[in-house]
């Protein structure tokens, strides 16, 4: 009910924002005409794309009404396909970049910040987590055009915009697909690079207080050996709390996505959005907002879920 209620409240912002920006689409689009229209055509063309003349309660309600039938118009920007044609076509690339980045970076978090905490003392432990902190600390976009300049243009080791090669036809075939692969190294060094710091310090800050607990002292006292004591008993328990982050850091994946497919040209959810801003198109906005909204909240209740399956005391 919680998320249901959450998801009412962001479709209401979501159809709100788009209609208190100045002008619409079709004005927007005569202005692009630079007067080869004729203003008389504006009706016209509002009731073509679908615009409602009513009042704005009765555009909510018409509105509600077609996030749940999945009847959300056609697009502005790419007229006259469909709005979920559009999101079809975008919503795997942003899904596979942030799949496949923030699980990398949750995974080698993990891993490094029990290691940054079971072995404090060395070089390693001492140079890594500030390293890792500096380079989060900047936004997303200026880790993007940091990795675009150097690796990009600079070293001009892997491609810099596109989610494949635009003269190879999309396939399953080993051409495209390493084609794809290529062109989203930097994306991923990115989305790496931005998350690490804070899965590592999440994860060694739950470390080192698990470490002062009774049960690894028992553990110690069994003889016990420091591998198993590290990842059967400290890490176990220390990635409890790392779940609830993993919740919250979807969000600021999400919304790092957004400059991060813009830099790189990558044709996903991000990109998408800022051409549809620019072109006032109203459905498409719409649509990849609350795209972004579901996520982030399908996030949540899955992370609720998995803490409730990870502690058994939540249950009783």
């Amino acid at each position: 009910m919680f998320y249901f209620v959450a998801f009412m409240v962001a479709i209401s912002f979501n159809f709100l924002l788009p209609r208190v920006m100045p002008g619409d689409p079709v004005d927007a689009l005569f202005a692009g005409a630079a007067g080869q229209l004729d203003p008389s055509q504006m009706d016209a063309i509002r009731a073509m794309y679908g615009f409602s003349e009513g009042s704005l309660w009765s555009q909510y309600v018409q509105y509600v009404m077609s996030v749940f039938t999945g009847d959300l118009g056609p697009s502005i920007l790419m007229y006259p396909s469909e709005v979920t044609t559009v999101l079809g076509f975008t919503f795997p690339w942003t899904l596979f970049l942030i799949g496949l980045g923030v699980t990398t970076a949750i995974l080698l978090g993990l891993v490094l910040g029990t290691i940054v905490a079971y072995k404090r003392g060395n070089w390693f432990t001492s140079v890594f987590p500030p390293l890792t902190a500096v380079i989060s600390s900047m936004p997303a976009v200026v880790v993007a055009l940091l990795v675009f300049y150097i690796f990009g243009m600079q070293l001009q080791w892997f491609p810099m915009s596109y989610a494949a090669d635009p003269a190879l036809e999309p396939s399953w075939n080993a051409e495209y697909l390493s084609s794809v692969a290529r062109h989203a190294v930097l994306p991923l060094l990115v989305i790496v690079l931005v998350g690490l710091s804070q899965w590592v310090m999440t994860m060694r800050n739950a470390m080192i207080n698990v470490l002062g607990e009774d049960i690894i002292t028992m553990a110690e006292a069994k003889g016990l050996s420091q591998s198993r004591i590290m990842l059967r008993y400290a890490s176990r328990n220390a990635v409890l709390p790392v779940v609830t982050s993993v919740a919250m850091g979807l969000g600021f994946a999400v919304a790092g996505q957004i400059f991060i497919e813009i830099v790189f040209n990558y044709p996903g959810v991000g990109n998408t959005l800022l051409k549809a801003i620019n072109a006032r198109d109203y459905p498409l906005v719409q649509a990849l907002l609350l795209l972004i909204v579901a996520f982030v909240l399908i996030g949540n209740f899955i992370a609720d879920l998995t803490y409730l399956w990870l502690d058994p005391r939540l249950r009783k």
